[in-house]
């Protein structure tokens, strides 16, 4: 069984499509995008593997619809409750629902939020944590990542895909703390 995280998948919102958006994601109808994320999603998916969706999971879609996606994405699917989580998105048989969840992955524990936060439970101790709700917008730092679809080519990613990702942004932070180390001394 592998661990996924993914958040802000928005299945029938079409003005994500929409140029008025920041960052519109590229394809040419909302329906060719559900199919894409759910393509994304099963390629990866395994029915045993767990899904941790950051919220956001539909917006602008029919109960009907949700239920529809719902039950063709695989994997045992946990709820961290995003900012558009209607009713209709609230009423899927998730496994777990929450506001914020606190998990284990590969001796890794991590704070999950839909909301990027500036400290957390465990922050100062190498607890890492993992956010959606800004489709990429606001870049990730040495311990905290956007696990969004906009950010991970339109499906979920893992532990270890979060880690080097994170090892990156780690890397490239010493290095300006390094040059402005060097230019205060020069």
């Amino acid at each position: 069984m592998t661990v996924y995280f993914t958040s802000d998948t928005h299945f029938g919102h079409a003005g994500i499509l929409a140029g008025r958006m920041s960052r519109p994601r590229p394809f040419a109808s909302i329906e060719e995008h559900d199919e894409a994320l759910i393509a994304a999603w099963n390629n990866r998916i395994r029915p045993t593997d767990t899904v941790w969706h950051l919220g956001d999971f539909a917006y602008g879609a029919s109960a009907a619809r949700c239920r529809e996606v719902f039950s063709r994405l695989h994997g045992i699917k946990h709820l961290v409750r995003g900012n558009h989580d209607a009713q209709r998105t609230l009423s899927l048989p998730w496994a777990s629902q929450q506001d914020r969840a606190q998990i284990s992955d590969r001796g890794t524990t991590f704070v999950l939020d839909h909301y990027s936060l500036r400290t957390w439970h465990g922050s100062h101790r190498g607890t890492l944590h993992l956010y959606g709700h800004s489709h990429g917008s606001l870049p990730g730092t040495a311990a905290s990542l956007d696990v969004g679809v906009d950010c991970w080519d339109w499906r979920p990613t893992t532990t270890p895909e979060i880690l080097e990702a994170l090892e990156l942004t780690r890397a490239i932070e010493a290095g300006r703390a390094a040059v402005g180390t060097l230019a205060e001394a020069a």
